[in-house]
């Protein structure tokens, strides 16, 4: 019948097309039962199966059965949440932890391992050279003991590996409006709860230990002069931090200048300030993405932080500031010494406002008026700018969290990294001084001691030098923002450098002669480049290339709207 169907030259109207029928015996056979030499019964139960729909001749559409289910392919899963979920866990300080755990379970099976296989060469070696008839079983035996624990060794030491190098990059981000690749290993939660810590009156119970080391330090209250001048410029400063966030937009004619001298202003920066997002932010992206195939941004969250806490401390011979904390609510903020403000006013005549005319009347002239208010000192444009930049120094440190870094890499990253070379030295040494007895390994662990300060002292001057660097280049683009001629930063800092040297933002300025840890960090670093050498040939460069931008962004022709 099939053969004669195949034959027809013509198709009649009623009846369907030679391949839907060949399509529909096929699907036939695959239902039918029985036994194919005695012949095929069809099972009646999967006899509507052969029943086809009538198609019409003169316009018939692509052949799709109503039986046959559509096919589809299952979506590959490429395992982004899984990753990001693992990322979020390294993602702090227990992710070193786990690091340092592994590696020490690692280091104490490797030695073990090591010593069954150089038996097992042994018991081979020695066998061959003596003549000893040793069964090829055993030989085979022995030889794939050797394979099975050089894999597990290979496999046991991978673990450590992967686990710190995830955690390191993990940990990894860009500093806003730098561009800076930096690492952070806390967790959101060890972030919230030093936040929660500093918040309110917290950040000034800590500021008060650490200005208690220096003794019994001198408020001034907030109803003084000098505290709401200081107030009052930070507050101008800190009315540019969403212009940060959104420089294209607000600041679209930052290159149009009204006069030469007009002051600089930036170009848009790269990577526009953002809060850091939280684990949660990456996890919802990364759904997102792999659902629906598009990239959808993370949700813009305010910049937290400000208003920064402000406190004035009454010491005349302290020329300088510092900023602390990580968090909002108050959980950060800066400190001025009253000595800075004395050197501002050092350096031209204190101007006092003329104080306001009190009504005149015929009680006052007769019996005379209420006594006159002092005047009040008048800062010039020129002090305020002064003021401006050290604050907006210190500022810029508690925008790019550099506390927050600091504490990581101090307190989790390089002791933990530490920890684990040494671990691996005192397993590498272990023949040595097992052999030569407790003082050989006494004075091991002593010198260990003291290369992990040094090496500890190395790495904060190296984070400290690089948070200077990039607190001065953010700072000017703050000052420009707010107001205030960026240029002078430059002139401000050669003047602090010929003087007091460069300002830090730790409440004291670290020895430089009587620490021996110090002067040898200080050697291995090299002291041919002075820190505020660097410090302020990164600030040219930063306004040079403000220059070279603005030139660029003149002779680019604009795209019309």
């Amino acid at each position: 019948m099939l053969r004669r169907i195949i034959r027809t030259p013509q198709i009649s109207p009623t009846r369907p097309e030679r391949s839907v029928v060949a399509v529909g015996r096929r699907h036939a056979s695959l239902l039918s039962v029985g036994n194919p030499r005695q012949g095929t019964q069809v099972n009646p139960h999967a006899y509507h199966h052969r029943t086809f729909p009538r198609l019409s001749s003169q316009s018939p559409p692509p052949w799709r059965p109503a039986f046959s289910s559509a096919f589809h392919s299952t979506p590959p899963n490429q395992g982004g949440p899984v990753i990001v979920l693992l990322a979020s866990f390294l993602k702090a300080s227990t992710g070193f932890e786990l690091a340092r755990m592994a590696s020490r379970i690692v280091l104490t099976f490797f030695p073990i391992l090591l010593w069954k296989n150089m038996k097992s060469h042994k018991i081979i070696k020695y066998a061959a050279i003596h003549g000893i008839p040793a069964m090829e079983e055993q030989k085979k035996l022995h030889m794939d003991r050797i394979r099975s624990r050089t894999r597990l060794l290979q496999i046991i030491l991978a673990i450590p590996v992967v686990l710190f190098w995830a955690t390191i990059v993990a940990s990894l981000e860009c500093t806003p409006l730098t561009g800076r690749i930096r690492m952070i290993l806390l967790s959101p939660e060890e972030e919230d709860e030093i936040a929660a810590r500093l918040a309110g009156a917290g950040w000034y119970r800590a500021v008060g230990d650490i200005l208690a080391a220096e003794g019994s330090p001198k408020v001034i209250p907030t109803t003084d002069w000098r505290y709401q001048w200081v107030q009052e410029t930070l507050r101008r400063l800190e009315s540019t931090i969403p212009v940060l966030a959104r420089e294209p937009e607000l600041c679209p004619n930052w290159a149009e200048r009204t006069t030469p001298d007009c002051p600089p202003m930036p170009p848009p920066a790269e990577h526009p300030l953002r809060p850091r997002p939280r684990a949660s932010e990456y996890l919802r992206w990364a759904c997102n993405r792999m659902c629906k195939e598009t990239q959808i941004p993370l949700a813009p969250r305010p910049v937290a932080g400000a208003p920064y806490a402000l406190l004035l401390i009454d010491k005349p011979d302290a020329s300088n500031a510092f900023s602390y904390g990580f968090g909002p609510d108050g959980g950060s903020g800066i400190v001025v010494y009253s000595g800075f403000l004395d050197d501002i006013f050092a350096n031209a005549p204190v101007q006092y406002a003329p104080p306001p005319q009190a009504p005149s009347s015929l009680w006052s002239r007769l019996f005379g008026g209420a006594p006159l208010a002092p005047p009040r000192p008048q800062p010039t444009a020129e002090q305020t700018t002064e003021l401006a930049i050290l604050l907006a120094h210190e500022m810029a440190h508690l925008l790019l969290a550099h506390h927050l870094e600091s504490l990581s890499s101090v307190t989790v990253i390089v002791p933990g990294a530490l920890s684990i070379v040494s671990d691996i030295i005192r397993v590498l040494i272990f023949p040595m001084t097992m052999m030569f007895g407790p003082f050989v390994n006494d004075a091991v662990a002593q010198l260990g001691k003291v290369g992990s300060g040094e090496l500890l002292k190395i790495s904060e001057a190296c984070t400290s030098t690089n948070q200077e660097i990039e607190a001065d280049v953010v700072s000017a683009r703050l000052l420009a923002h707010a107001g205030f001629d960026a240029r002078a930063a430059v002139t401000f800092w050669e003047d602090r450098a010929a003087q007091l040297g460069c300002a830090k933002h730790t409440p004291t300025e670290e020895p430089v002669v009587e620490s021996t840890n110090f002067n040898l960090a200080r050697s291995i670093m090299g002291t041919t480049h002075p820190v505020h050498e660097l410090r302020i040939g990164s600030l040219v460069k930063e306004l040079e290339r403000w220059e070279e931008e603005r030139q660029k962004a003149l002779s680019t022709p604009a795209r019309p709207k």
